[in-house]
């Protein structure tokens, strides 16, 4: 059967995970608690990062900083540790008891979390930023590749759906936090602490969100180290020849990799701007308050976005049971084409309420995109999984976070000059890079399927 290339053998011959013998999948039960231990340790991250742009106006006041030095603790302190650090963690990852990696990076990031509420200075939180951004550099690269030996592939799109649920379930409960934020802190400037005695507010915030760390430390030690499935890991033979060097099987699978990779930053570079800029948005174009405007945004990525990754890891799994090879990157590109349109009418409509009603309408669709870091499990051998899902983190995060919401500001204050025309900013990113995007992942279908073809045949 051909389908540009997109075909795969029936379900009934041997999947690339089945070595010399057939892997041993744990039961589908203990399956799922796994997933939802790392959901929470994902949501909990998404939390603890978000948490400090909450507090830009207590923090300046408290410690004497500008804007300038408040946005590199919220972007750059976090965020290039996050990503640089990523790659060698994934390495290790690659190596090591993932399991206890998530722990270790779970207790780090709770800890630091804990600690931005103790600092006395700029230097000392910017310090406990950065631990936050390491931390969390531990979770996504070794949990994507637990989770690939602990489902078989017809079933790995769900589990990783629901595991990616942690993203816009957490941004949507740090915005929920943010519109009664401020009102707290208020309320009650100073707050007695058992054995320490009265402190600013604002600082037990921050000891609230990482107390959970806790718990997840906990369940996370009831979880076990996952079988790594696949030949090469489970059953390696000596007349079998070695496995081609990382930057060897980045080079084999530039094609097919270059789409996905390229693909995902482009929406990410839409998805990230949104983000950051809608309760400005709001504000500037309705004249709604940001924190209302925020709350109902918040709901909207929670709800919206969780239903829109179990939708697309679901379609994704029965498309590819039924012998579609690509996919994922299909439901990507329909996830394009749906959520697109919607997306930038939203940011064009009269007033809100219809504003609202196209974000409600387009994050759904946009948030079917998760399956792409399905893909990049498909086509990469056990022993390199979790250093491409670092990369692909890097440049995805590197672009979105780094460039997404920059992009907007730069077309705001230069290309358009006013500040109310942040509306049309958004507009012209989204109009751009959402039709570049799903142009490149359809460049990439037959690269996709043809590694996976020769996935199966490895095998």
């Amino acid at each position: 059967m051909a389908n540009d290339g997109a075909t795969i053998r029936s379900r009934q011959e041997p999947s690339p995970d089945a070595g010399a013998e057939s892997p041993q999948w744990p039961r589908p039960v203990y399956g799922w608690y796994v997933v939802g231990v790392l959901l929470l340790a994902y949501t909990l991250s998404f939390v603890d990062r978000m948490i400090l742009s909450l507090l830009v106006a207590p923090i300046r006041a408290a410690l004497d900083i500008s804007d300038t030095e408040v946005s590199l603790l919220i972007g750059l302190a976090f965020a290039l540790f996050y990503t640089l650090l990523g790659l060698p963690l994934a390495w290790i990852a690659d190596r090591w008891n993932r399991r206890n990696l998530i722990l270790v990076g779970v207790a780090l990031w709770s800890v630091m979390t804990a600690g931005c509420g103790f600092a006395g200075s700029y230097a000392t939180l910017f310090l406990a930023r950065m631990g936050v951004g390491v931390g969390e550099a531990a979770l996504s690269p070794a949990a994507y590749s637990m989770l690939s030996d602990t489902f078989p592939r017809d079933r790995l799109a769900r589990a990783l759906a629901v595991y990616s649920i942690g993203v816009p379930l957490g941004s949507g409960v740090a915005m929920i936090l943010g519109a009664f934020v401020v009102q707290a802190v208020l309320a009650a400037p100073m707050v007695d602490l058992p054995f320490v005695g009265p402190v600013e507010a604002w600082r037990t915030i921050f000891l609230w969100v990482a107390a959970p760390g806790l718990l997840v430390c906990l369940l996370l030690l009831t979880v076990r180290e996952p079988l790594r499935q696949g030949r090469r890991q489970a059953a390696a033979r000596a007349d079998e020849p070695p496995a081609p060097g990382f930057l060897a099987h980045l080079v084999r699978q530039r094609a097919a990799l270059g789409a996905l990779f390229v693909g995902m930053a482009l929406i990410g570079l839409v998805m990230y701007g949104v983000i950051a800029w809608v309760p400005t948005f709001f504000f500037r174009t309705y004249g709604m308050e940001v924190s209302r405007a925020g709350l109902w945004f918040g709901v909207i990525m929670a709800i919206g976005g969780a239903a829109g990754l179990v939708l697309g890891g679901t379609l994704a799994d029965r498309m590819f049971g039924k012998g579609v090879a690509d996919a994922h990157l299909r439901v990507m590109r329909l996830s394009i084409l749906l959520g697109g349109p919607p997306l930038l009418a939203a940011a064009l409509m009269p007033d809100a309420v219809l504003a609202f009603a196209m974000l409600a309408l387009a994050f759904p669709m946009l948030t079917m995109h998760g399956v792409g870091t399905v893909a990049l499990q498909l086509i990469t051998p056990n022993e390199y999984r979790a250093r491409v899902t670092a990369l692909y983190f890097f440049i995805v995060n590197l672009t979105g976070l780094g460039f997404g919401p920059m992009l907007m500001a730069l077309l705001t204050d230069h290309l358009f000059g006013d500040d109310a025309a942040l509306r049309y900013s958004i507009a012209l990113v989204t109009g751009v890079a959402m039709p570049l995007a799903a142009i490149i992942l359809t460049v990439g279908f037959r690269a996709f399927a043809r590694e996976l073809a020769k996935m199966s045949d490895d095998a």
